[in-house]
Formats: C-alpha cells, sequence, structure tokens
C-alpha cells in the first residue's frame, strides 16, 4: 500500500537526502557538494509559495519511496515565454527502481496535477533530457507535448508543457468553462 501525501516540515532533512541520491545516480556530471538553490530554500521554493506543491509517496513503514514537486516557473530559460501565464515548473519526480513501470509515477503526477487545478495553475512546464530513458515517452503519456529541444552537449534539453483547464472557483463550487459545476 502507497499513500501520496503534501511533504511536512519535519520530513524535509529527509527528502532533501533522498532527492540528492537520485541526483547523484542520474547526474553524475554535476557538481554535488552544494545542495541546489530550490533544497537549499526548500520551505521557500515549496512551501510557502502559494503556487507551489511537493508531494511524497510513502510504502507501509512510511520510507520515502517516491517524490514530485512543482514550484513557480522561474524563467531560467529565456527562449521560453510564459510571461502572463500562471506557470509552474514541474520538477523532482522521482520512484524507487523497485516500484517503476507499476503506475506510481503516473499516480505521483496526477495528484501534483490536481494540486496545480486547485491552484488555479493554467500551465506545467518541465524540461527533462534524451539520456533520462523513457522520461520523455513517460510526460508525453501525461499529457505533455514538446516545446523544443536546445542542442547543447550533453544535456540537450528537452523542453514540454501541459495546458491545464481554466477553472473559477465560486464557493465550494468549480466551473470548467463551458461545461456543467462540479461540486468539491
Amino acid at each position: 500500500m502507497i499513500q501520496i501525501k503534501p511533504i511536512v516540515r519535519e520530513r524535509i532533512p529527509e527528502l532533501v537526502r533522498y532527492v540528492m541520491g537520485f541526483r547523484k545516480e542520474l547526474f553524475p556530471m554535476i557538481d554535488h557538494s552544494k545542495l541546489p538553490r530550490d533544497l537549499a530554500h526548500f520551505e521557500a521554493a515549496y512551501v510557502e509559495d502559494e503556487n507551489a506543491a511537493f508531494l511524497i509517496a510513502t510504502d507501509l513503514s512510511d520510507t520515502i519511496v517516491g517524490t514530485i514537486g512543482m514550484r513557480t516557473y522561474d524563467h531560467r530559460f529565456k527562449h521560453l515565454n510564459y510571461e502572463g501565464r500562471l506557470t509552474t515548473e514541474v520538477q523532482k519526480l522521482y520512484v524507487e527502481p523497485s516500484l517503476r513501470k507499476v503506475g506510481l509515477g503516473t499516480c505521483l503526477f496526477s495528484a501534483l496535477k490536481e494540486e496545480a487545478a486547485h491552484k488555479g495553475i493554467e500551465t506545467l512546464y518541465l524540461h527533462t533530457h534524451p539520456f533520462l530513458a523513457g522520461a520523455q515517452e513517460f510526460w508525453a503519456k501525461q499529457g505533455f507535448e514538446l516545446i523544443c529541444q536546445d542542442e547543447t552537449p550533453v544535456y540537450r534539453t528537452i523542453h514540454m508543457e501541459l495546458q491545464l483547464p481554466k477553472f473559477e472557483r465560486l464557493g465550494k463550487i468549480i466551473f470548467d468553462k463551458g461545461q456543467e459545476p462540479v461540486q468539491v
């Protein structure tokens, strides 16, 4: 039995160690002596930002077996234009190797997408790389579309996005424009 839930402050150090373990394995070519900015300032990036979220999957012993997060897109890729759209970047989808290919990644993303919809996010953006086996195909199955691919050496970054339906929140009823109201 796997449970997907938001990260709690007390577990942030454990989560950072978990994520850094995956980063070291997947990206051996980068310097791991310093924490990436979002992990070093985790609460500012994923807790205090009203458009951000970070979810963990835990097993029966409450051990972290998967992660996924989103945070407000920071416009660091100058050739992408998300001005005027509420855009978050999907990050750090990691799943234990023994639990891959059983749908946990899809479940984590579905839960994150639901969080994004509740927050009124318009666009989910992400980037991946060709050397991450199956990543582009996985995200395409989740509905992401290719925007472009950079031709930089080593990384050849693949940029993808998913447009979310526009919702208007009115009390406890959500209206999907052009459809019947849905009670929440």
